[in-house]
């Protein structure tokens, strides 16, 4: 494989940053036509006019149309940028500098995993014979037989003895999984084809004999609501599946209509472990019966975690369960419950005291232990607790970063992947006991030089007094001038941590001497539960706030300003970036706002809107609606006021957030500045082939990156990236 230097390359000539940000373009169009058609709704005795209501029946032949004229000007726009094609050759190169691998699962002697080769467009699965044995690709999603089409992996689930795996086929981005069996020895599919399964995110409970497996399903005609549990064996009909926990099953468990059941089993186990999401996957209930007990609406369930108790996993282990609660230590608790005593108590294994000020994320279940996840100031931390003994100790890692997965092996060993923000990731077994470290083959190394960039984290003090972490990616011999072409990005919601990551396409930023920047931002989990809180509801504004202080400093310590800072947030980060756009204008050049939540008033109305109450809150309560109405992008958008250029991207098949989300958000900054198109574009990029994101390929997402990146550098005056004539 070639080897990539980056060490040598210089960075771009500063007299070509920052020349000609906000000169007119030449020759641009006007922004397409977009009628408005006002609808006033009253909330709580506040009149909320809405022009752009009509989008919100995107099957109509009139949205379409809009939605395929405003691609066709974005596409047209970006095709007139010269340096654009270069820099997705560029992006390309990085991608394909070697393979990249994910959700390893190990059974027995096999390890499953999902890797992506060079010039591969998705992820195959594959599986390896011990982990220096031999290995072979299982499935490719898009090459299955009589089955034309773009379809992704979207889940997996290896059964018992692994010779089998339930997966979910998807196609599009849509997520809308068709549930599917793979025979591991002959590599084909059996018959089973199950729709209406894009919800197994969490796992199907495989039978212990693999005869058959649980399954959560939801009805046609709904994506989240209202789904159940249902029994499904090998070879039967899924119309005879049977519901055995979830929407209508049994009339003494009420439930909400965005409640996901899920039931888990161990072969180890005795029991079933049935858990229940509320909502917002925050707040849940566990339930457990006897494995042979399962009957339905007459299974007698014993219900051990309610939403009080604010456990945010459980899993089984042998006759016990394990959980990490967050309702008395902010940063959590490792807690476990004796399922053979039903009196029994939780009672704490491992908690802060323990293990400092580290936030306990996520625990992984062995033959003999279970191990922890814990982040310590933005690196990762493992703990091993004893199945038997309830003894913790800390499991050495090889080097600061992210720890992607963890498999525990037999013998007191753990399989590991691990990256950072300037550490390509790489696949290591750790001895627990002998702290001894091996690199395996799993994930093989990536032909890049790294050593030119190094990361840093910053506390900045945001406008309450509170120290937000900011990590900031540059070249080592950044020269701090004012004019770094710098990309910040933030998400800030359910309690999601933005770990450190490598990425090699980010490269092709760094080399330019430009920074990337990610603001941790209140609402996140990066400090334990009071950090999400700290931006939940009726505080969300310091999700922005904090966005807005971390923009500040990047300028106040003259690594980037205003000509030559961008921000982004994708998906819940949509209110993040858009409220940074609508109140602070001044401080960036570009934006993107990536399948962006914009109209926090409408998204409940949406099919995906009841489960993300309980994050975003409901216009019904008149608190929460004030809160939200102040902050919701697309109805603080202001008629004349001049604004970053924006790039907003969508794709038409997305089921999280539908793309008339977006589209009004677009079609309101357009509106707001009619002449903009000649200075300060908004453009509105829309993949049709595309959702959320999930199930994209590896060209979708290339083609995204080098359009945004296009669009920052022709806004910060970079000469390379003006438009033709």
């Amino acid at each position: 494989m070639k080897f990539i230097s980056l060490g040598l390359l210089a960075l771009l000539p500063l007299a070509a940053i920052a020349q000609s940000n906000g000169t007119p373009a030449p020759n641009l169009a006007p922004y397409p036509a977009t009628p408005q058609k006002p609808v006033t709704d009253v909330y709580h005795g506040t009149p909320v006019v809405d022009a752009y209501r009509w989008m919100e029946d995107m099957k109509s032949p009139a949205f379409q149309d809009w939605l395929k004229t405003q691609a066709s000007y974005a596409a047209d726009t970006l095709a007139r940028l010269p340096g654009r094609a270069a820099l997705r050759a560029r992006l390309a190169e990085l991608v394909d500098a070697g393979e990249s691998t994910g959700d390893y699962t190990v059974e027995g002697d096999q390890l499953f995993y999902m890797k992506r080769q060079p010039g591969k467009n998705q992820p195959v699965l594959w599986l390896r014979q011990g982990l220096a044995g031999s290995e072979r690709a299982l499935l490719d999603p898009n090459a299955i037989p009589g089955e034309p089409g773009k379809h992704a992996i979207d889940w997996m689930g290896v059964a018992p003895g692994g010779k089998l795996v339930a997966l979910g086929l998807s196609k599009g981005g849509s997520e809308n999984s068709v549930l599917r069996v793979l025979d591991v020895s002959t590599g084909k599919l059996l018959s089973e084809a199950i729709s209406h399964t894009g919800l197994n995110q969490y796992g199907v409970g495989w039978l212990p004999d693999a005869s058959g497996f649980y399954y959560n399903r939801h009805p046609e005609g709904e994506r989240y609501n209202k789904s159940a549990v249902y029994l499904h064996k090998l070879g039967q009909d899924a119309a005879q599946d049977t519901a055995q926990f979830g929407w209508e099953v049994s009339p003494k468990l009420k439930l909400a209509i965005e409640d996901l059941p899920y039931l888990h089993t161990a072969s180890s186990s005795h029991f079933v472990l049935a858990q229940m999401l509320h909502g917002d996957a925050v707040d849940r209930s566990f339930w457990v019966a006897p494995r042979n007990g399962i009957k339905g609406a007459a299974t007698a369930w014993r219900r051990i975690v309610s939403p009080a108790d604010r456990v945010i996993r459980a899993a089984l282990v042998g006759d016990a369960v394990y959980a990490i609660s967050q309702k008395t230590a902010s940063r959590r608790e490792l807690l476990r419950l004796d399922l053979r005593d039903p009196k029994s108590r939780f009672k704490t294994v491992l908690q802060t005291l323990t293990v400092g000020d580290s936030v306990l994320q996520t625990l992984t279940v062995g033959d003999d232990a279970v191990y922890v996840k814990a982040l310590d100031a933005g690196v990762s931390k493992l703990w091993r607790v004893g199945a038997k003994d309830g003894k913790a100790s800390s499991v050495p890692l090889p080097f600061e970063g992210t720890l992607r997965e963890i498999e525990p092996l037999k013998g007191g060993k753990v399989l590991l992947l691990m990256s950072g923000w300037t550490q390509p990731a790489q696949s290591v077994v750790v001895d627990v006991r002998s702290g001894k470290t091996e690199t395996v083959s799993v994930q093989k190394p990536l032909a890049l030089d790294t050593t030119p960039f190094k990361s840093q984290r910053v506390m900045v003090k945001s406008h309450d007094g509170v120290l937000v972490p900011l990590s900031i990616v540059s070249r080592k011999d950044m020269v701090a001038d004012g004019q770094r072409p710098t990309i910040l990005t933030a998400y800030g919601a359910y309690g999601i941590t933005r770990e450190p990551e490598f990425s090699a396409t980010r490269l092709a930023w760094l080399e330019r001497g430009g920074v990337t920047a990610t603001c941790h931002v209140r609402g996140g989990g990066e400090l334990g539960e009071e950090w999400h809180q700290g931006a939940h509801i009726l505080n969300k504004q310091n999700t922005v706030a904090d966005f807005i202080a971390c923009a500040e400093y990047l300028i106040a310590q003259k690594i980037t300003s205003p000509k030559t800072l961008a921000g982004t947030g994708g998906s819940a980060g949509g209110i993040t970036i858009g409220g940074t756009i609508t109140q602070r204008p001044d401080l960036l050049a570009a934006a993107q706002s990536a399948v962006g939540l914009s109209d926090m008033l409408r998204m409940e109305t949406t099919p995906n809107g009841p489960p993300n109450v309980h994050e975003f809150g409901t216009v019904t309560n008149p608190a929460h609606f004030k809160a939200m109405h102040a902050i919701s992008p697309y109805h603080r958008v202001q008629d004349g006021k001049a604004y970053p250029a924006v790039i907003v991207t969508t794709g038409a098949n997305d089921p999280r957030v539908e793309a008339w989300l977006p589209a009004k958000f677009a079609a309101r900054l357009q509106a707001a500045n009619p002449e903009s198109y000649r200075s300060r574009p908004v453009l509105l990029r829309v993949d049709f082939e595309a959702g959320h994101g999930m199930g994209s390929s590896v060209a979708q997402r290339l083609d995204e990156t080098a359009a945004v990146w296009s669009f920052f550098l022709w806004q910060f005056g970079d000469a390379a990236f003006q438009p033709k004539n």
